[in-house]
């Protein structure tokens, strides 16, 4: 692989944590993958996980974030946060990770945008349901650049949040727009299995999820 970045002079991003763990969701659950998750976010979802990336990071220049992506030596690599788009370098950060020959996927909310996302990046969106307290920031402009490659999450806390999500899947038509819609129970506030039944029951076209690498490390960190 190439792990010269491409950006002259070399910028750099603040890191909350880079590391190798078992994908835990979307299309990719299962495959060993790299996270390199960015600190800051924007948003303050009220069942957030990863609270700890909201501030601080450490400032590291492009060549030691490769470097280190590629001393795990898998290919697949996710860009998280917080929310990663929030620190406007995270594209060149993606642009270099594919130049480098790393599959790559992005983890975003959907509050800012993705248009200057690199096509060969493979977006996770994360529209936010009512219950997170921030549906107001989803930005609907932002499903018109996505493709078949990419995935759409709702993160559901009860049934208000699911007859949202089923209103948006169909108004905006998204099975067809992307790859996957994923539907998940926000832990703690709704039984999955109480959300299985009910995607079931409405015979939805999405995939249903639990969060793999929760159930196989709890809550630890650099998991």
């Amino acid at each position: 692989m190439n792990l010269q970045p491409t950006s002259q002079p070399e910028v750099q991003l603040r890191i909350s944590e880079i590391f190798c763990s078992i994908q835990g969701e979307a299309s990719r659950a299962g495959l060993p993958t790299v996270f390199v998750r960015l600190a800051g976010c924007p948003l303050r979802c009220v069942w957030c996980d990863t609270e700890y990336a909201f501030e601080g990071g450490e400032r590291m220049p492009l060549s030691s974030i490769l470097e280190q992506v590629a001393s795990y030596r898998t290919p697949h690599v996710t860009v998280t946060g917080g929310e990663p788009l929030a620190q406007p370098d995270c594209h060149q950060l993606m642009r270099d990770l594919c130049d480098a020959g790393f599959d790559v996927s992005l983890e975003t909310s959907g509050a800012l945008p993705v248009e200057e996302v690199d096509p060969r990046v493979s977006l996770v969106m994360d529209l936010k349901c009512p219950a997170s307290g921030e549906s107001a920031r989803n930005r609907w402009q932002n499903l018109s650049c996505l493709a078949a490659k990419d995935e759409i999450k709702f993160v559901i806390a009860n049934r208000d949040d699911y007859e949202w999500s089923k209103a948006k899947l169909f108004e905006h038509n998204l099975s067809e727009r992307v790859g996957e819609v994923l539907f998940s129970p926000v832990e703690g506030q709704l039984q999955p299995a109480e959300l299985a039944g009910w995607i079931v029951q409405d015979a939805l076209p999405v995939r249903f999820q639990l969060q793999l690498h929760k159930i196989l490390w709890q809550d630890a960190r650099g998991r």
